[in-house]
């Protein structure tokens, strides 16, 4: 079979030019847009337009995070062991890209005879999260695939982040205003920036299917669009001989896990690391709605709050390179910290009519959030080069969907225990204010969880056993094997 351009491997230490690294930034911009509007809405769609409880909207996202972590395993595998003719990762944004956006915009469909219904509820999530592995593996994949070099990956990682983060600003900030703008019975309300006035609808109103699907459809479009920009904007360099194809087993997966200890600390902090950061995506409506009790600010917060990972994403490799990589985590998990703890006094009395306190405290929580669970990824490749080194087998596909499957349990335990709190603290999505117990449930999913949960990665992190020196060694070593023959 005749060998594609796009996939042939040359230079695996490639210097990427500016359009390379854009366009692949594009796919996690993609990624946010068409499934992180899914991890930022869809619990609080389901408790409150859709109208299931708060214990089945939980359970829900249980069962189809079960789902994936026998799934997940098996895409990684099946991706490892095939090499269609367009590339090795690069087709199956093409092929899953439209029934993905298709499914994700499916989940608001705004119908009445489904309204209330789990069974809809949970077979389109189902269904969404399982299409949604076919796209998210192979994106992961294409990281370790464009070049060995150190810098260039962490350049790499800084300019997807911006993006990623560009896609977050989408999601988080102008995707409750642009609901709020397009949902009934408006009412004009203070944004809580610089006076501005907008008329704003009730986002909670079961008549608001309409607004969500709207948006969302929209939204679905886009990330198309720009999961396009990726699949025709880069180039795979770094793959597997045709032999380390041939010789993939599912078995790998166990093996990997067993011997590779760098995927293994990796692997538990981005579970951990993803919980508490979707513990507040996931919460964040719930705590503007009902403890701050000023949801029209929450687009003008939340544009605040995107400003770190969006224009200081820059000062990632600058600082890393001063103070070491592991350094870098504990700095910005405690900056989290801070900016959590003062959100938590901003919901006081004589604190929440303070929209400057939510500013400043959305700020330095998500900088630390996203400098935090952003930058890990810039570690994947290293973690896919060091199982290279010990299995002489680079399983990239099996490695990003053990991290995609970690990635994935975090994203819905940040939905599912926030759920089930709800549910225990008797929250009614169906009143307009909430009892002290239930508010005090939001608080602890909100703010304390999230905490504990920060100094529990920082412990993680500090068993982390690769340095900057480890991997390079590591990688010259595996290309003096290539050129020896060895692989």
């Amino acid at each position: 079979m005749a060998s594609n351009p796009k996939t042939q491997a040359n230079d695996e230490f490639a210097k990427l030019s500016w359009r390379e690294r854009i366009s692949f930034g594009a796919g996690d911009l993609a990624q946010n847009l068409i499934f992180g509007t899914v991890g930022s809405m869809l619990l609080f769609y389901l408790t409150t337009v859709f109208g299931i409880s708060a214990a089945a909207g939980a359970t829900i996202f249980l069962i189809v995070r079960w789902c994936n972590v026998f799934w997940d395993p098996w895409v990684g595998a099946f991706i490892d062991k095939r090499n269609p003719k367009l590339g090795k990762y690069r087709p199956y944004l093409l092929y899953w890209g439209i029934p993905l956006t298709v499914l994700c915009a499916l989940l608001f469909l705004p119908i009445p005879a489904i309204r209330g219904n789990v069974i809809y509820a949970f077979i389109s999530y189902l269904a969404t999260a399982l299409i949604y592995s076919l796209v998210n593996i192979p994106y992961g994949s294409l990281n370790a695939s464009l070049t060995r070099d150190n810098d260039e990956v962490s350049t790499l990682t800084t300019v997807r982040m911006t993006e990623a983060n560009i896609g977050n600003l989408l999601v988080y900030t102008f995707l409750p205003l642009f609901v709020q703008l397009a949902s009934p019975d408006k009412v004009s309300k203070d944004i809580g920036f610089f006076g501005i006035h907008m008329n704003l609808g009730d986002y909670t109103s079961p008549h608001a299917g309409g607004a969500y699907f709207l948006v969302m459809s929209i939204y679905m479009v886009i990330g198309f669009i720009l999961l396009m920009c990726t699949f025709f904007g880069i180039k795979e360099r770094v793959l597997p001989t045709k032999e380390e194809t041939s010789s993939v087993k599912y078995s790998d997966l166990f093996a990997e896990i067993k011997r590779n200890k760098p995927l293994q600390v990796l692997g538990m902090f981005f579970l951990i690391g993803f919980t508490f950061m979707f513990f507040g995506n996931t919460v964040w409506p719930f705590y503007m709605q009902y403890n701050i009790g000023h949801s029209e600010w929450i687009s003008s917060i939340n544009l605040i709050g995107s400003i770190p990972g969006i224009f200081l994403v820059f000062l990632w490799p600058i600082i890393r390179k001063k103070i070491g990589k592991k350094q870098f985590f504990y700095i910005f998990l405690i900056l989290f910290m801070i900016g959590t703890l003062i959100l938590y006094v901003w919901q006081m009395p004589s604190f929440k009519n303070s929209v400057a306190l939510g500013y400043i405290g959305r700020f330095l929580q998500q900088w630390g959030i996203t400098a935090a669970t952003g930058y890990m990824w810039s570690l994947v490749p290293e973690v896919v080069s060091y199982g290279e080194y010990q299995s002489k087998k680079r399983v990239a596909g099996i490695i990003n969907a053990i991290m995609g499957l970690f990635f994935k349990i975090g994203l819905a335990l940040g939905g599912i225990i926030p759920g089930y709190i709800n549910a225990f603290t008797h929250f009614d999505g169906t009143k307009a204010t909430q009892s002290a117990t239930a508010l005090n449930g939001i608080t602890w999913s909100m703010v304390w969880l999230p905490i504990i949960l920060a100094i529990v990665a920082m412990f993680i992190m500090s068993r982390y056993p690769l340095s900057d020196d480890d991997v390079d060694k590591i990688n010259a070593e595996i290309t003096n094997r290539k050129k020896e023959g060895e692989l």
